[in-house]
């Protein structure tokens, strides 16, 4: 009987024992679930934080800032800069999904340097009609910064009357002439860097950077080799519109001069620059423009002049025939400014299947 006793005795405290490593591993399961929750969480939000006020990353897929900025480079765009903006909409974090119809009041913070002249910039599309960080994002360089006075002639820009050099990354449409009977390779013209976007009679337009244009000049069936310029009275080329330039009763090659608007300038209107600043006026600034007969009203009062409430940029692509620009839809309020592109941190070439190993970790110019 005692034995018996004795053995009940000792199962109890083998169970009891057992009970408690399993309530041991449970406890330290449950710990270690906790901590890569917390974890997870932890690195979830400071991803939001960092993607929202510093650093986050984009991808080109467009050719309209080739040759400095190529389809399939992955950047990385600093809102350090100029300054990030706190969120305008509620949504779902690294989704395209918010809350609609609510728009919540933002501001930016001070950033560290102004958006200079040249400066490679990711910004909200103007023209799209939706929250303004919910706009498609577009990368382009600021060739006119407040109170810049800018025109185009013959493709050029002229900036505070300083003709604008072109640099080696930038892309034009040339025209060639080739000797008779004689044909261009559409490979051999791909493989020296220019496209081939279209021909005209026996021309060849090709868009092509400089340095390009220089080396297919010295093949033998080309005679001439030219900037291809449309004449200022072409201002609609298929179902392409100019609405911009329409103001100038020119084109993207050929428009201007026009002032970049500034916060605080004031605008003395006249019979052109009213609907030169139409949309910046109406739309951007919020107000009601009517222009009757010889009368400019805003808000329904007569006005002979306006101040601007915020700063403007006027934003091109490198490729310089292959871009939808400022040239084509005016201005970006400085609201719309998202980041400074900073450095290409990958590049995938689709073409050749393949990464781009010379562009990895270049910096953005």
């Amino acid at each position: 009987m005692a034995k018996r006793s004795g053995r009940r005795s000792t199962t109890r405290a083998r169970n009891r024992i057992r009970d408690k490593e399993n309530k041991d591993e449970q406890t330290r399961a449950k710990s270690w679930a906790r901590e890569w929750l917390d974890a997870i969480m932890f690195a979830l939000i400071a991803a939001i934080i960092i993607r929202a006020f510093f650093i986050e990353a984009y991808r080109i897929p467009s050719p309209s800032m080739e040759q400095t900025l190529l389809t399939g480079d992955f950047l990385l765009v600093s809102k350090m800069h100029y300054g990030a903006r706190t969120p305008m909409t509620i949504g779902v974090p690294f989704t395209n999904i918010y809350l609609r119809g609510v728009e919540l009041p933002s501001f930016r913070f001070p950033g560290f340097t102004d958006i200079d002249r040249d400066d490679i910039v990711v910004f909200n599309y103007p023209v799209d009609r939706e929250i303004v960080s919910r706009k498609t994002n577009y990368i382009k360089r600021a060739t006119g910064i407040p109170g810049d006075t800018l025109s185009i002639e013959d493709k050029r820009f002229i900036r505070n009357g300083e003709i604008e050099e072109f640099k080696s990354t930038f892309e034009h449409e040339y025209r060639v002439e080739v000797a008779d009977e004689r044909r261009l390779s559409s490979s051999r013209v791909r493989d020296a860097g220019g496209q081939i976007t279209r021909t005209e009679g026996d021309d060849y337009l090709i868009n092509m950077t400089e340095k390009v244009k220089e080396e297919i000049m010295g093949w033998r069936e080309v005679d001439d080799i030219f900037l291809n310029i449309w004449p200022e009275s072409l201002n609609q080329f298929g179902q392409i519109r100019f609405d911009f330039a329409q103001a100038f009763n020119g084109n993207y090659h050929n428009m201007g001069p026009f002032l970049v608007p500034q916060q605080g300038l004031e605008l003395d209107f006249s019979d052109q620059n009213v609907e030169i600043y139409r949309e910046v006026i109406e739309r951007f600034e919020g107000n009601d423009l009517e222009v009757n007969e010889d009368e400019v009203l805003i808000n329904g009062e007569p006005a002979d002049s306006y101040t601007f409430q915020q700063d403007y940029y006027f934003m091109v692509g490198d490729s310089r025939d292959n871009s939808e620009d400022s040239r084509f839809w005016g201005f970006v309020p400085e609201d719309h400014i998202v980041g400074r592109a900073v450095i290409i941190y990958f590049s995938w070439d689709s073409d050749r299947v393949m990464p781009r190993f010379g562009r990895i970790f270049n910096l953005i110019h």
